[in-house]
């Protein structure tokens, strides 16, 4: 060999002549079985090509490669491995200058083969999966690199490669093995190595053979190999290709609308995988192309969920028709974890635009659909609960880009909604945009807080920003609060949101006239309970009440002004003497025992107004404007909503001219309709 060698080396023509009489001799001794004089007449092509790096060397690798072709179609394992380990060898030689001619379509289809193997025994089909993975990620490295072999990344070689190594990353029956030794781990590298080599143009072709393995092997249900596939996919490619993934998979979607629920949410859930990845990095121009194609999604399961139950016509059918609902929800489930994860990984100016963008999806009054059948309350609870995912941890700088008036109006109008869900939703969802300092948790439930001091409320001055905001919509907010506490479906959570909604806007919001304003609000509220023209139940009277006490308890002390505390407590004291349902601490509890009716003339039980005033008469504080009763504005939703109080009649609205307050008060009696309010 060494002779051999020193020949090759001294007058390298010789090689081509070499190289073709130890492929002739190779080939003999193949088709004679005898092994031994193979294995010889490889080591030594071996050693020459390790040896040899000349220009001439291209007629050899000619030869090489036409044995190792030899060897690797032989039926017999031990002639694979050994073809594959010198082809292996071959793949880490650097050339020179590029091969022109050159093709490898044959290794790549013999290579795939050898991955499939399914040879009897395990440990020989062990051996020649792991060598036909080796051979592959030997194709790969050396044609990745070279310009004149990107036909590597063409479709027809794609559809080998990546099946392959997916086959036995899925069908890992050898996890005892080690390293190298294991065809899961050995193909896993090989894929990752594959992928981080994938160029802007291939990634199409890269992913596209994943779905279509996932789709013939039926693996999105259950989906506990598609997930960490794309995992890995997601962190192996380079990170300013991501949104080629999620456009793959959100079309993947658009082809499976008709399938299985349960095939859709594994889809649903590879795609929240590989946002939940990509929202760390760059995910390009598709924020909206990901949003659209989910709420889409969501409006089909809902209509295949609904439409299902619509054809219940038979005792039969109940029991599947309850299965495919309940498999429905798993999908709309998955879309809105989806769509909440993606939202909240964004940068809050994009989250801003995803906002209006889902708001822009939910039915609301005024547009056709704004009688509530179910498919509708189905489709704005989703979207609601969504934008709740999408809200959270969004921290505006000014109201006005937290809670623009496309997105208030819209907000409001399925505040009004006669559904107490739906009202809780749009709570939720106005907490987490007011809350810019995490107080929420502090506030969670309704009660009488004792001390308010010690739950360390953090509160920065109000910016001049947020006063505009409150003069331009404050009247919009108050009114919807001032309507969502009367409805007659209204629950203990209701209350418990209204009163966060009250306590949050004060601390985020209320400067001397907001607060002014948050007090005729109270007021009006224990009005509208003590007068009940509207027969509310006496749970939702007392609750309203409940309400006001937990307020104003909490207001006086933000305020820190003691005769208005000391007003406060008063009243509170006297109802725990004598009408403790008026408190949230009893009316709440289950057992709580309600009167047949409230008293009015017992004065000392309710908030007075001039009480009130009296205590606020020191500077900073429009003492006047508190006398003046709070009455909501009229819009064109309430028509819509066909509401019974404010239905038929057009209420004046009082408005005081800012900027001037001199001993006679000028008013502005207006026929309040709302700017545009009603949708």
């Amino acid at each position: 060999m060494e002779k051999l060698t020193f020949y090759a080396v001294s007058a390298p023509e010789k090689l081509d002549r070499i190289g073709a009489y130890l492929a002739e001799r190779l080939s003999r001794d193949v088709v004679r079985h005898r092994y031994g004089y193979v294995v010889i007449a490889m080591e030594a092509l071996d050693q020459l090509l390790m040896a040899c790096h000349s220009q001439s060397i291209k007629p050899f690798v000619e030869s090489f490669l036409h044995m190792v072709a030899k060897l690797l179609e032989s039926r017999e394992p031990d002639l694979q491995v050994l073809g594959t380990n010198s082809f292996v060898k071959f793949a880490n030689i650097e050339e020179d200058t590029p091969s022109y001619h050159r093709r490898y379509d044959f290794f790549v289809s013999q290579f795939s083969a050898m991955c499939h193997s399914t040879h009897e025994d395990s440990e020989t089909r062990s051996r020649i999966r792991v060598a036909g993975i080796k051979g592959l990620q030997g194709v790969v490295r050396k044609t990745v690199n070279d310009e004149l072999q990107a036909i590597i990344w063409e479709p027809q070689h794609m559809d080998k490669l990546i099946p392959s190594m997916l086959f036995n990353m899925q069908d890992n029956e050898d996890s005892e093995r080690a390293g190298e030794e294991n065809p899961a781990s050995l193909a896993e590298s090989c894929f990752r190595e594959l992928l981080g080599r994938a160029a802007y143009g291939n990634m199409n072709n890269a992913v596209h053979p994943v779905l279509v393995h996932l789709d013939n092997h039926r693996l999105w249900d259950p989906n506990d190999f598609a997930v960490p596939c794309f995992r890995i996919i997601m962190y192996s490619i380079q990170a300013q290709h991501s949104h080629h993934v999620i456009q793959q998979v959100l079309s993947h979607l658009d082809t499976h609308s008709k399938n299985t629920p349960r095939v859709r949410a594994g889809i649903v859930q590879v795609l929240l995988e590989t946002v939940a990845i990509a929202a760390k990095g760059s995910i390009g121009p598709t924020v909206l192309e990901v949003f659209n194609t989910l709420l889409k999604h969501l409006r089909m399961s809902v209509d295949f969920e609904l439409g299902d139950g619509s054809r219940r016509n038979s005792a039969s059918s109940l029991s599947s028709t309850r299965t495919k609902e309940s498999e429905e929800r798993i999908v709309q489930n998955a879309i809105i974890q989806t769509i909440g994860f993606f939202g909240g990984n964004l940068p809050d100016y994009q989250r801003a635009e995803v906002m209006m963008f889902i708001m822009g999806k939910v039915p609301v009054y005024g547009t056709p659909c704004h009688t509530l059948d179910t498919g509708t309350k189905r489709i704005q609870t989703m979207l609601l609960s969504s934008l709740i995912m999408v809200t959270s941890g969004f921290k505006c700088k000014t109201m006005c880009a937290g809670l623009p008036v496309a997105f208030l109006e819209p907000l409001c109008s399925i505040s009004l909604m006669e559904d107490s869900e739906l009202r809780q939703l749009v709570l939720e969802i106005l907490h987490n945009i007011i809350d810019r300092h995490d107080n929420r948790a502090k506030l969670r439930g309704i009660r009488i807080i004792p001390n308010v001091a010690a739950l360390k409320i953090k509160r920065e001055k109000i910016s001049k920003q947020d006063v505009v905001f409150m003069k331009k919509h404050g009247q919009q907010i108050y009114r919807h609060i001032y309507l969502g506490c009367k409805e007659e479906d209204n629950v203990q959570k209701n209350f418990e949101l209204l009163f966060t909604a009250l306590a949050l806007i004060t601390i985020e919001l209320a400067n001397e006239e907001v607060m002014i304003d948050l007090m005729r609000l109270s007021i009006a509220l224990q009005d509208m309970a003590l007068a009940n023209e509207e027969n509310m139940p006496m749970f939702i009277r007392c609750g309203i009440m409940a309400l006001v006490a937990a307020y104003l308890n909490f207001l006086s002390q933000m305020i820190a002004n003691p005769p208005f505390c000391q007003h406060v407590s008063k009243v509170i004291e006297m109802r725990n003497l004598d009408a403790p349902y008026l408190l949230p601490e009893h009316v709440f509890r289950e057992k709580c025992v309600l009167p047949d009716s409230l008293d009015r003339d017992d004065v000392g039980l309710y908030f007075q107004t001039a009480d009130l005033a009296e205590a606020l008469s020191v500077p900073g504080y429009n003492v006047e404007r508190l006398a003046i009763p709070y009455i909501p504005q009229v819009t064109d939703e309430d028509r819509l909503s066909r509401r019974k109080s404010f239905v038929d009649t057009i209420s004046l609205q009082v408005d005081i001219l800012s900027n001037s307050l001199p001993d006679q008060i000028p008013l502005v009696w207006r026929n309040r309709k709302g700017k545009g309010d009603g949708r």
